[in-house]
């Protein structure tokens, strides 16, 4: 799973998804790329689900690019924990998305196998995906 090596601060703040992607937007580095047409938060189990969804079907072809990384702490109280108290130990890490936003690339492999790939990851993620090609 994606986690990061190091983080300014322990915990964060949930905030608030407003608005469409800026960066990361385009196809930049493969030829067809799977786009996020929802916002959400993307944890790092699926984003590795998705992963190996891609790489199984491709088998050994082409190349693949992961535009988005779980830097995002999430937190989560322990059950039967009363209110109060302030927030919980880290559960795990997402990847806020909004709309509009990259989530993968592939390059050289054909177009039909690259949209099959990339349905099999859409299946594995939280927000609605739309296939992009250059």
């Amino acid at each position: 799973m994606l986690v990061p090596k190091k983080i300014k601060h322990r915990k964060h703040r949930k905030g608030r998804l407003k608005g469409v992607s800026q960066r990361g937007s385009f196809v930049n580095f493969g030829s067809y790329g799977l786009r996020a047409e929802g916002k959400g938060f993307i944890s790092s189990r699926q984003i590795e689900a998705a992963r190996r969804a891609i790489i199984r079907y491709l088998r050994k072809g082409g190349k693949m690019w992961i535009r988005i990384f779980p830097h995002k702490p999430i937190t989560r109280k322990g059950q039967e924990v009363p209110m109060g108290g302030g927030t919980g130990k880290i559960d795990h890490y997402a990847a806020p998305i909004r709309e509009g936003r990259m989530l993968f690339e592939i390059e050289g492999i054909p177009e039909e196998k690259a949209r099959e790939a990339f349905r099999k990851a859409g299946d594995k993620m939280p927000v609605k995906t739309k296939f992009i090609k250059r």
